[in-house]
């Protein structure tokens, strides 16, 4: 683990057609590298489309925080390839 970061999220600013299949959400966390004059520099905003983000839509901040923890070794997420989930048949679900 290479940081743990701590916020909150307005809820009631959630917009509701964001939710994928009734129960995804995504979000963008920004970390900067200032704090604000209230020890924050993290903030939370729905995730943008790249058809948004060329069109400069503004972003949905839905709450902010900070980092608590780091190992000063942060790196960014690169995608390893595509896999695909397995195929279950049926009520084979052990739940």
């Amino acid at each position: 683990m290479s940081a743990l970061v701590s916020f909150s999220i307005d809820v009631t600013k959630i917009d509701k057609s964001k939710i994928k299949d009734g129960k995804w959400l995504n979000l963008t966390l920004g970390i900067e590298d200032q704090t604000n004059q209230w020890g924050q520099n993290a903030s939370c905003y729905h995730a943008q489309s790249k058809e948004e983000r060329d069109a400069k839509v503004n972003r949905q901040y839905l709450g902010n925080g900070k980092v608590v923890w780091n190992n000063g070794n942060i790196k960014n997420a690169e995608q390893q390839g595509t896999t695909q989930a397995p195929q279950v048949e049926g009520d084979s679900l052990p739940f």
